[in-house]
């Protein structure tokens, strides 16, 4: 697509989420991550690999203070015991990948300018995700066709000889 997208994962007509989910007691972080997403998008075929999942940098951590809906990037002062901490990590898919998704979900790719400033569609986590990745230098690397790159090189050749 030329462009970096973000799996989400869609239940419902308008209800999107990113993979993952709670810890089980004594398990890290990444050790929970890896298993949320072995059982949500690794497919259950016997011959088939499993994704080998690659964990990046957490990009942020968001508090429910309270019983409520609301989410913040941050705690509040006065809030001493959060009822919930969410945190989003980077991860990297090889370039190319089987999902196996239960029936009750689909797995979507949104490009990262339909997240910006989305927050009505995707929740308040799911658009921050291009301002949390801005602090990253990303490189999109396109393959062009065999006959692009003649002609690019080509035009390269024409403009030397014209100075």
């Amino acid at each position: 697509h030329e462009h970096p997208h973000v799996l989400l994962l869609q239940f419902g007509p308008s209800a999107f989420r990113l993979p993952g989910g709670r810890l089980r007691p004594g398990e890290t972080e990444e050790q929970g991550l890896l298993r949320k997403l072995d059982n949500k998008l690794a497919p259950a075929v016997q011959d088939a690999d499993p994704p080998s999942w690659e964990v990046g940098q957490e990009l942020a951590q968001w508090w429910r203070p309270n019983f409520d809906v609301h989410q913040y990037p941050y705690l509040p002062v006065h809030i001493s015991r959060p009822k919930e901490s969410r945190k989003v990590f980077l991860i990297h898919l090889p370039k190319q990948c089987t999902f196996a998704i239960s029936k009750t979900y689909n797995i979507v790719a949104v490009p990262l300018y339909d997240l910006y400033a989305n927050e009505q569609r995707y929740g308040p986590v799911v658009a921050a995700i291009p301002l949390l990745l801005a602090r990253f230098s990303m490189s999109c690397e396109v393959a062009l066709p065999p006959e692009i790159e003649v002609e690019e090189e080509e035009l390269e050749r024409t403009e030397s000889k014209e100075e």
